[in-house]
């Protein structure tokens, strides 16, 4: 059996972080942050950001000390005052993602591209700052 330390605001946390707790509020749920899927290939880090509806011209990528940051702004032409919403959780303004990346990468080679709603990124790795495994070298216990 596993001990698990207790926090009394353990539990506050997790009813604070519910997305339903603020149902019609979009801009303090998580659902304000475009979903992001970061991978590895041989060569390169990858990152696909889901932004369906929004202009690449209207966003921005940097790489900086292996920190991918996205960031941009959804515009709503204009919103109908007549309208009695039931629902409005599609929301415009600013937003910004940012991801520490899993390893060094060559920020000045990166490119992306945008298709049906999905901004690739491709980033190549720095082979020159990954880590260095060191072997452990294991003593004689006879000496």
């Amino acid at each position: 059996m596993d001990i698990i330390k207790w926090s009394p605001f353990g539990e506050m946390d997790k009813f604070f972080a519910a997305e339903d707790f603020f149902p019609v509020i979009p801009a303090l749920s998580r659902k304000s942050k475009p979903a992001m899927d970061i991978y590895q290939t041989k060569d390169s880090i990858v990152a696909e950001v889901a932004l369906a509806g929004i202009d690449p011209k209207d966003v921005e990528v940097l790489v900086e000390n292996d920190v991918l940051t996205v960031r941009g702004e959804t515009r709503k032409e204009k919103e109908t005052k007549e309208k009695d919403y039931y629902c409005k959780e599609i929301r415009s303004g600013s937003f910004t993602r940012a991801m520490s990346l899993p390893v060094h990468v060559k920020a000045e080679s990166a490119q992306a591209e945008s298709k049906d709603g999905i901004l690739m990124i491709t980033i190549p790795k720095d082979e020159k700052k990954m880590l260095k495994k060191i072997p452990i070298k294991i003593a004689n216990k006879n000496k």
